[in-house]
């Protein structure tokens, strides 16, 4: 990342009266989301703040009431980010089994289409990685990932698709990431996990965390 990106000020905007977020500057890597949850864990103690949540490159605090002195808090929160340093948090790693391609992959073909690369080769180069989760949202137990193999980026889809179902692997853009329940996504499903993301009756709910890890296992590969 270069220089400018790093010392580029955040954005600050409002979420309605009882929410604001902070989005950082830069790229997608693991440095700048480290700030982020650097971030989330002090302003999580700060008067008002009812809840700060860390997503991709931002940060959302929200307040039971509305501030009172919302400018003072801006400067405050962009005093913060500049003091805060990269958070390394060593979580677990969670190995991931996936089938690759068939039923489960059903939009392997555009990927294949648009990158160049086989059907193996794309399950290979996936596989390979240890990604870090760098934030849960979307929907409940979905997360986030950093890492995957530039080579593998593929347009999200013009037209989503109404339902994927819940452990579709997918790829959008320059990310990757597991759905944790069925519903719409507009991302290109290339295979499927059965594991469970989110189950309400556990504590926590979620399976994973910020700073656990995620490695996919190839089970097998259908054409």
């Amino acid at each position: 990342m270069s220089a400018m990106h790093m010392d580029a000020a955040p954005r600050i905007s409002l979420l309605g009266t009882t929410a604001l977020l902070l989005e950082a500057p830069g790229s997608l890597d693991l440095p700048p989301q480290q700030r982020i949850w650097a971030l989330a864990r002090l302003a999580q103690d700060w008067g008002g703040v009812a809840e700060a949540v860390p997503g991709m490159n931002n940060l959302m605090l929200t307040f039971a009431t509305p501030p009172r002195d919302l400018q003072g808090l801006k400067n405050r929160l962009l005093e913060a980010w500049e003091q805060c340093q990269p958070l390394p948090l060593e979580g677990r790693i969670i190995e991931l089994p996936v089938i690759y391609g068939g039923e489960h992959g059903p939009h392997m073909a555009d990927v294949v289409a648009h990158t160049g690369l086989d059907l193996e080769t794309i399950a290979n180069l996936h596989a390979e990685p240890l990604y870090p989760v760098f934030a849960l949202g979307s929907h409940p137990g979905y997360c986030y990932l950093g890492g995957m193999d530039p080579r593998l980026a593929t347009p999200r889809r013009q037209v989503p698709v109404l339902s994927i179902g819940a452990g579709a692997v997918s790829i959008g853009g320059v990310q990757t990431g597991v759905s944790a329940s069925a519903g719409p996504s507009g991302w290109n499903t290339i295979g499927h996990t059965d594991m469970v993301f989110f189950d309400a009756r556990q504590s926590p709910p979620a399976l994973l965390q910020p700073g656990d890890h995620i490695r996919f296992r190839i089970e097998r590969i259908i054409r």
